[in-house]
């Protein structure tokens, strides 16, 4: 039964005390603090009415004497005079009294009030468990622990991870996520911590929260993070879903709180969205906690006689549900050392957390690992000391690659880490003041700014102390940059890792503080071959008749990646004449001439392509595709044909989001034809992208006519942003301007502009006729612009066809758009303060780009939004509406809808008639119940549905009629009962359903990859088209058998895991594809027959897992896996032999917690290739060859 509302502030100090009194159970401390607080209000309040009292009566016995015996008016006054006195003095008192009161009113509330509907936390704390694998803990018995040993423990614990660190130190942390939480406008956490205060909060929990920040997690606990006053249920439910892992600690009073058990329903309840649990039991049973016994129990009876049986249900669910989950028993993990136990926990949460910091690099690179292998070599020489590393090689060579490798294989043994891209361009264009604050704000997670680079080093110098991080900073080319961004070794931990990559060798030869360096060389002929023939020939080996010619070409190219890459993509589809012409131009340049060799695949393009790369290079990189074509498109250049031509000749790259990506040296390259071109003829415009050059040219007032494309900042730029700087500029087609201010009359001035891109603008707009009637593009983003700024009637834009706002925080609403009728983009993404949109939006007619992602507050958009008859495009993903108005079935040319993180509960009736409807994403609209309908022949034209994370219960009974569907994800859909039958054109299908079985799935001819996870009630799974090349089956706990696999002959990875009813497979004789195997599972066959069948298998993974029921005694020809390259064991306790006789390939090696390996037999050759091995935890092994006597990781 829920709490009433406390009205009367009596009433509420009533309702805590009996609450405190009767389910808490309080300290000593606490019981004092609140006897004290009532009483002195009490003495305080008799006070004021004894002093009230006094003051009546001797205004009773005086004022007749001072009548009888003096004048009037003194009596009057001095009458008057006593009474305002006494007055004031009572009531001082009175509101002493009322304050004390309050005080303690609000202590109650602080010390005992929790979350009405939230799930996990405020007094209590949590523990580990992921929702993606759950397995029983452990529950077995331990003797009592020791405390005053427990302590002990604790405190060496906590002088070790203290060593080299100060108490400065330890407050700049706690300093940097304070400020980093005031920022947090979403709040976002890495961890939820839940606890019960009486039992943990000032011992182990502080202990776990502290290592949690020290490295480098964001964590919530509620006496941070909630300020007094705040609706604390509400804002601790926020905090669980915001939360990435929660961590509750099940301590034995942690059931004697309501509150704590109504988080941990919360914690069970995100878990179907993806939400991890990590319990920590302290001090209990995990037993204990599953079936309510012992004292743990006897705390939860007491309190679940005061609710109902549906709430009390729900709780025990939550109970039964985490202490299933495999977590930490305190007093069995390291032998009950607590010190040993958080860092445990620390290690696990970062495990979780690291897959996001991962850096991302070319796929399938070719002929690195040599080189990767050589630089950890070089890293790894003095573990205990900081070692910084410079990598350096001509451009494009792969040096950032590399790097980006290296750092990718380390980064999860650094809790502080940073990577700063592209020193060279960006000290260019922002100053090396950004870069610190940068990496100050990745290493340290402060949100405070230095103003000057003199104290960003020192702050540096001396908040960097004690730290052990890992830096990548690529392409520096001058030491001053190594100076101002990493300085010393001393700046940092003993033990951290600095790598840097450069053209230039000098950079690292003058710098003392570089311990080694690396030049990273060209790559050999077979593995240029490979990659080469990769972009001519989409193969890794040439055809037959161009296998010479492939030689002879791959010759001149000296081993250089990029070039094999561009002169390949530029060969690809063309005729031998041609290649023979090229290897004859290529065989004359220098290899060391990198850029006159990538110069041939420019000179092939024709004038207008040339154009489109030219304007890439110099200001485009990183834009959205769709808009700069509005651009090219007005100046006749053909962008669509244009931007395919440079990206089939591996010029260029589009990435998901439609932006622009061009290799540095490429970009070099572009810059410096643009350079020459414009002193080559004086018809050729000139493009002015470093703002300090443009600043000089416009100084110098020479040739300003024939400036085409311009960049000014803020720093000087003031004196010439005025109209006769601009009315020279004749031909000046794009204008990029940060925090620059416009001033004066521009009448005659910016009339061939098509693209103003004014970053950071001013509210305040001072210039006058600006009519820019060609202005097609008009960028605003991150400005501090409202809906009333003055150059929304001051700049005449008939014919604007995007208009960016993105980032404008002070917008509420956007001014009437009605006069824009050219509009096709509106782009309003991350307008934090917009509430409402103005109704004359739907005036927008020719309207195709709408996107509002993470208008937070945003509640609804006009009913009318279906008038917007040409809208292509529409986002309206992390917002807060509720509702899709029913007009959206009218946006017949309507292809891509983006609804997720919404509250959003249905969708709208009419939405199966959108006929062009190719992408609808709803991912993690938790409240979405009710299925959507489909028309017969509705949807024709949807190729992707996402519904993961939704609360569906059905699909529509005709859904196999979506007849171009080929993506659907229902992961995480706990509530769906069944798949229908699935569309015949589906090539990825992920699913979460309560189905003991599935439809027939034999007739997806075209579906490559499947995924089935927490299907809590599949049983088996029928037979699967052949072609499929992955398939992951996870956490189908009653799953018995799997269809046989032997036709699958494309299959390339396969994933069983917490699939712990599955006796056996059959078939893996035939997976002659396949390249990853992992079957983490439990299973009941003792032995792996199997394996023995696979010696002709291209294995290049293996992974098998042990778990709760862990009855394999031997892994049965495992020796005969010759390809094998990484092979997990890890917790198999039956194990004693590992034979890998055959295995040669070997590279990495885990069997940690093998209880009973005693002996692992291996080739000689695995010396060669094995990276990495653990055996933490193998108490039983004795028998080792002599090269893995030392772990390598």
């Amino acid at each position: 039964m829920e709490d009433q509302p406390r009205h009367q502030p009596m009433a509420a100090a009533t309702q805590y005390l009996r609450d405190l009194f009767s389910t808490r159970g309080p300290s000593t401390a606490q019981v004092l603090k609140v006897v004290t607080l009532v009483l002195l209000s009490g003495v305080l309040l008799l006070l004021a009415g004894l002093t009230l009292a006094g003051t009546l009566i001797g205004l009773a016995v005086t004022a007749p004497l001072f009548v009888l015996f003096t004048p009037v008016l003194i009596p009057a006054a001095l009458t008057i005079g006593l009474a305002v006195t006494g007055f004031l003095t009572s009531v001082a008192f009175g509101v002493m009294a009322l304050f004390f009161f309050t005080w303690m009113v609000n202590y109650l509330r602080r010390t005992r009030e929790r979350p009405p509907v939230s799930d996990g936390q405020h007094e209590d704390a949590g523990a580990p468990t992921s929702s993606t694998s759950p397995q029983r803990s452990d529950s077995g018995s331990s003797a009592p622990i020791n405390n005053e040993k427990e302590k002990s423990d604790i405190l060496v614990n906590q002088q070790q991870q203290s060593k080299g660190k100060t108490a400065l130190r330890k407050a700049d942390d706690m300093e940097a996520f304070s400020s980093l939480a005031t920022s947090t406008g979403s709040n976002n956490y890495d961890v939820f911590l839940s606890f019960r205060g009486l039992d943990t909060r000032n011992s182990f929990v502080d202990h776990l929260y502290n290592s949690l920040i020290d490295a480098g997690i964001f964590v919530f606990r509620d006496d941070d993070e909630l300020c007094e006053g705040e609706n604390i249920g509400a804002n601790l439910l926020q905090a669980i879903k915001n939360s990435k892992i929660s961590i509750p600690v099940l301590s034995q009073n942690y059931a004697s709180s309501k509150w704590c058990l109504q988080e941990l329903a919360q914690m069970v309840e995100c878990m179907k969205s993806g939400h991890i649990i990590l319990p920590i039991f302290y001090h209990v049973e995990p037993s204990d906690v599953r079936y309510q016994k012992g004292n743990f129990g006897g705390n939860f009876s007491n309190l679940s006689g005061k609710y109902v049986e549906e709430v009390v249900a729900k709780w025990k669910q939550a109970l039964q549900e985490t202490a299933s989950l495999k977590g930490w028993d305190s007093k069995t993990t390291a032998n009950g050392r607590e010190g040993e136990l958080v860092k445990l926990v620390v290690n696990k949460v970062w495990s979780e957390l690291k897959k996001a910091f991962q850096l991302v690099v070319t796929k399938q690179p070719v002929g690195i690992n040599n080189a990767v292998e050589e630089v950890l070599r070089l890293l790894n020489d003095n573990p205990n000391a900081t070692k910084i590393i410079g990598i350096h090689g001509m451009g494009g060579i792969g040096k950032t690659t590399l790097a980006k490798t290296v750092y990718n294989k380390l980064f999860d043994q650094f809790w502080h880490r940073s990577f700063i891209a592209d020193i060279r361009e960006s000290s260019q264009r922002n100053g090396i003041l950004s870069l610190q604050n940068q990496l100050i704000c990745d290493i340290l997670k402060a949100k405070d700014q230095a103003s000057n680079t003199d104290e960003a080093i020192r702050t540096m110098e001396s908040r960097c102390t004690g730290k052990k991080v890992l830096i990548l900073l690529d392409d520096v080319d001058h030491k001053d940059q190594l100076k101002h961004l990493v300085g010393k070794h001393d700046w940092f931990e003993r033990g951290s890792r600095i790598i840097i990559t450069t053209r230039i060798k000098s950079v690292l030869d003058d710098d003392d503080e570089v311990n080694c360096n690396y030049e990273h060389k060209e790559i050999d002929g077979d593995h240029s071959l490979i990659l080469f023939s990769r972009h001519a020939f989409l193969s890794n080996s040439p055809p037959h008749g161009f296998v010479r010619l492939s030689h002879a070409i791959i010759s001149t190219t000296g081993g250089l990646p990029l070039a094999l890459e561009v002169i390949g993509s530029f060969l690809r589809g063309k005729k031998r004449q041609l290649w023979q012409g090229t290897f004859e131009r290529l065989k004359n340049v220098p290899h060391e001439e990198v850029q006159k060799k990538l110069r041939i695949s420019y000179d092939a393009l024709s004038r207008d392509e040339q154009h489109i790369f030219l304007d890439i290079a110099c200001f485009f990189i990183g834009t959205d595709v769709r808009i700069a074509s509005y651009m090219w498109e007005a100046c006749y250049l053909s962008p669509r044909w244009g931007i395919e031509k440079l990206c089939f000749m591996s010029l260029i790259k589009k990435g998901d989001n439609h932006e622009l990506k061009m290799h540095d040296q490429l970009r070099d390259l572009g810059r410096s034809i643009a350079h020459e071109e414009a002193y080559i003829s004086p018809m050729n415009r000139i493009m002015l992208w470093d703002y300090t050059k443009a600043l000089d040219v416009l100084k110098k007032n020479e040739e300003t006519e024939r400036i085409g494309a311009l960049r000014l900042d803020e720093d000087g730029s003031s004196k010439f942003m005025e109209q006769a700087t601009f009315k020279r500029m004749r031909h000046l087609r794009f204008l990029h301007g940060s925090a620059v201010v416009f001033y004066g009359d521009f009448e005659d001035s910016l009339s061939e502009l098509r693209w103003l891109k004014w970053e950071r603008c001013p509210n305040l707009f001072q210039a006058t006729n600006v009519h820019s009637e060609k202005l097609l593009i008009l960028d605003l983003s991150g400005g501090y612009i409202g809906e009333n700024w003055g150059g929304w009637s001051s700049i005449r834009m008939e014919w604007l066809k995007v208009l960016n706002l993105s980032g404008c925080s002070e917008l509420r609403t956007i001014p009437d758009l009605s006069a824009f009728k050219s509009l096709e983009m509106l782009i309003l993404n991350n307008c934090k303060r917009l509430k409402k949109l103005p109704k004359s939006l739907v005036a927008l007619r020719e309207l195709r780009h709408l996107s509002l992602e993470r208008c937070y507050v945003l509640k609804q958009i006009p009913c009318s939004i279906g008038e917007l008859g040409e809208l292509v495009e529409l986002d309206l993903s992390s917002t807060s509406i509720t509702v899709l108005p029913e007009s959206i079935e009218k946006l017949k040319k309507l292809e891509i809808l983006r609804i997720s993180h919404n509250e959003i509960e249905k969708l709208p009736s009419g939405i199966g008639k959108l006929e062009s409807l190719q992408e609808l994403d709803a991912t993690a609209c938790h409240k979405l119940r009710e299925q959507f309908f489909v028309d017969k022949g509705g949807l024709p034209s949807l190729r992707t549905l996402r519904l993961d994370k939704a609360s569906i219960s059905s699909l529509p009974e005709n859904f196999q009629e979506l007849s171009s569907l080929q993506h659907l994800d229902l992961l995480y859909c706990t509530e769906l009962q069944s798949l229908p039958e699935p569309p015949s054109l589906l090539s990825s299908l992920q699913l979460t359903c309560r189905s003991p079985t599935l439809p027939s799935l034999s007739h997806l001819r075209y579906l490559r990859m499947l995924t089935l996870h927490l299907c809590t009630s599949l049983v088996s799974i029928p037979e699967l088209p052949s072609y499929i090349q992955k398939l992951c089956v996870r956490t189908c706990p009653k799953l018995k058998t799997l269809p046989n696999l032997s036709n699958l002959k494309s299959l390339l990875e396969l994933e069983l895991s917490q699939c712990y009813e599955l006796m056996e497979l059959n078939g893996l004789e035939g997976l002659e594809s396949l390249r990853k195997l992992d079957v983490s599972t439990n299973t009941d066959s003792s032995n792996r027959d199997d394996l023995e069948d696979l010696d002709s298998v291209k294995y290049s993974y293996l992974q098998i897992h042990g778990g709760e029921a862990d009855n394999l005694l031997e892994i049965r020809g495992l020796g005969q896996l010759k390809s094998l390259e990484v092979l997990n064991i890890s917790a198999r306790k039956h194990i004693q032999v590992l034979d890998l006789s055959e295995s040669e390939h070997l590279k990495r090696l885990i069997v940690s917690k093998c209880e009973s390996l005693v002996e692992i037999r291996c080739h000689n050759k695995i010396i060669e290739s094995l990276e990495h091995f653990d055996r933490d935890g193998c108490r039983s092994l004795e028998k080792v060859p002599d090269f893995l006597a030392q772990d390598k990781s």
